[in-house]
């Protein structure tokens, strides 16, 4: 297809309340063809571009969607594409008259919303393009699967361990690679006399099952002083209390029977009462705090943090200093007049920042839905802003805001080559619809600037992502033991169920050093090639 021509379809898919409601069929859907003929779906058949809300007089949100999407050429070069702007219930939206929601691009990668436009050019359902183009848009939102794993032909060592250093390259359908541990099968090799064998070795596995812990939202998994932390929001405790479990290894934290030991319990004296939520680990300023939520006795969540005492284990509850509620740089509380939940820190070359989840009027016809706001982190004194807190985003778009959700939350970070990765989590907090949203920025920008930040078109985890897998949201980074970075989730294991279990998998980099997030064990590690050899020559 990179070759000559090909085309692109635009669409919309029919909604069904139960499997694919209003506020993801109406986006516009692509697929692509070599011939006009036989069209195959972009990003597995699950929406792309999704109409921005409109925000109303007393700031809550009004949904939009798209219906009858069209498609052509622009005189100055690229692609426009353009759709009839609809409520949420697929009824034509009568202001906007005959204009129509317009988005251009160069690559079907990138699209810039030009909003509501008079659009007169000739369109159609689909367009030719070229071919390269098209094959580069295919390779961004199609998977990314294991085509084959290689070692070395020959290699020279000298003992057991130089053996066991010796890794795979796993190789992936858009040309990138990924380097693999390998289980290699010893016997019959003499180490401490030369020769030259034939070895045989096993792709380490390090895929994690799913479900691996139920009941259990908002997971963190974090390495301290040689040992492995998880912690989460605990429903099967109805919220209440942080648990935290220790273990030598991840599995471990896993294993049937694994400890759970109560760090900070329900305490009416200090107005801990309930809702303790999304508990984090963050060290900061070389301090070890943990951030969540917590209610007292009327219910309203607020951003808290404590820290770890000098010295002292993280599963007793005596290391821990008093929890403290977070406050703005002038001293008042993070929110008067709403609730905050779900903090997070980032540390980048030039700042430090916080970010969380904020929403007022929750449950009620004025409910503005959640939204992300960051702030400048004083590492000496995190519990209190360096700066004001700015918007960073609100969910206004169709995923982010489905079937009577409205969120923005649980934000969490990671930095690599330069870059700020930062997801947090839209749609229904523990349903099918929930998903993964991205926003990116260069990490020497001033964060607290919007305008250096990028936002995704569409989710980058969904439940049309891995089989299975529904609602899979709030998550959390880390590097495991071979420094790979993992993503940490939760989800549900039915479309139709509503307890939320805990998830792992391995974070793949595309040739283009873009993150995918939703690849499954079999796309990461094909079965049918995990098996390889290798000659060794023992010196």
């Amino acid at each position: 297809m990179s070759e000559n021509k090909g085309y692109i379809k635009v669409y919309t898919k029919e909604p069904d309340q139960y499997c694919y409601p209003a506020g993801l069929s109406c986006s516009v859907h692509m697929a692509v063809s070599p011939d006009g003929r036989e069209f195959q779906p972009l990003n597995k058949n699950y929406g792309i571009l999704f109409a921005e809300a409109v925000i109303r007089e007393d700031d809550t949100i009004c949904p939009k969607g798209v219906q009858d999407p069209v498609i052509f050429p622009l005189a100055e070069g690229g692609y426009g594409i353009a759709a009839v702007r609809v409520n949420e219930d697929g009824e034509r939206e009568e202001a906007a008259g005959h204009k129509r929601l317009l988005w251009t691009t160069r690559d079907f990668i990138s699209f810039e919303d030009r909003g509501l436009t008079e659009v007169s050019e000739a369109a159609s359902d689909s367009v030719e393009i070229e071919g390269e183009i098209l094959a580069r848009a295919q390779e961004y939102w199609c998977p990314v699967y294991n085509t084959e794993i290689t070692v070395p032909e020959c290699e020279e060592i000298r003992s057991e361990e130089e053996l066991d250093g010796i890794k795979a390259t796993a190789v992936y359908s858009d040309g990138s690679c990924a380097s693999k541990r390998v289980l290699w099968e010893k016997d019959g090799i003499d180490f401490s006399a030369p020769g030259i064998y034939e070895v045989k070795g096993q792709v380490a596995d390090k895929s994690y099952p799913f479900p691996l812990a139920k009941g259990y939202g908002d997971p963190v998994l974090f390495h301290w002083e040689g040992k492995w932390y998880y912690i989460s929001t605990n429903d099967n405790v109805d919220d209440i209390g942080l648990y935290v479990r220790e273990g030598d290894t991840i599995r471990e934290l896993f294993a049937e029977g694994a400890l759970e030991h109560l760090i900070l319990a329900r305490d009416e004296r200090r107005e801990l009462i309930q809702t303790f939520w999304a508990p984090e680990f963050h060290v900061i300023g070389g301090e070890l705090y943990l951030l969540f939520a917590v209610s007292g006795p009327v219910w309203g969540p607020q951003c808290h943090m404590m820290k770890l005492k000098k010295g002292q284990p993280i599963i007793k509850p005596e290391s821990w200093e008093d929890p403290v509620r977070v406050k703005r740089r002038d001293g008042s509380w993070l929110s008067e007049d709403g609730i905050t939940l779900d903090m997070t820190y980032l540390k980048t070359v030039r700042a430090s920042y916080l970010i969380w989840s904020y929403r007022r009027h929750i449950g009620t016809p004025a409910d503005t839905g959640s939204m992300l706001y960051i702030a400048e982190a004083d590492e000496k004194e995190p519990w209190r802003l360096k700066s004001d807190p700015v918007l960073l985003s609100r969910p206004l778009l169709g995923w982010e805001n489905v079937a009577g959700t409205i969120n923005n939350e649980g934000p969490y970070t990671f930095v690599k080559d330069g870059k700020v990765y930062l997801t947090y989590s839209g749609g229904a907090a523990n349903g099918y619809t929930y998903v993964l949203g991205l926003l990116t920025a260069r990490e020497s920008d001033d964060l607290l600037e919007i305008s250096v930040w990028d936002k995704r078109c569409a989710p980058v985890l969904s439940f049309y992502s891995v089989e299975g897998e529904y609602g899979p949201g709030h998550n959390s980074f880390f590097e495991d033991e071979d420094g790979d970075l993992m993503i940490a989730y939760h989800g549900e294991t039915a479309i139709d169920q509503n307890l939320r279990c805990d998830g792992i998998r391995r974070v793949h980099f595309r040739r283009d050093g873009s993150p995918e997030f939703g690849m499954s064990a079999a796309e990461d590690v094909d079965p049918g090639l995990a098996k390889v050899k290798m000659k060794i020559v023992v010196k």
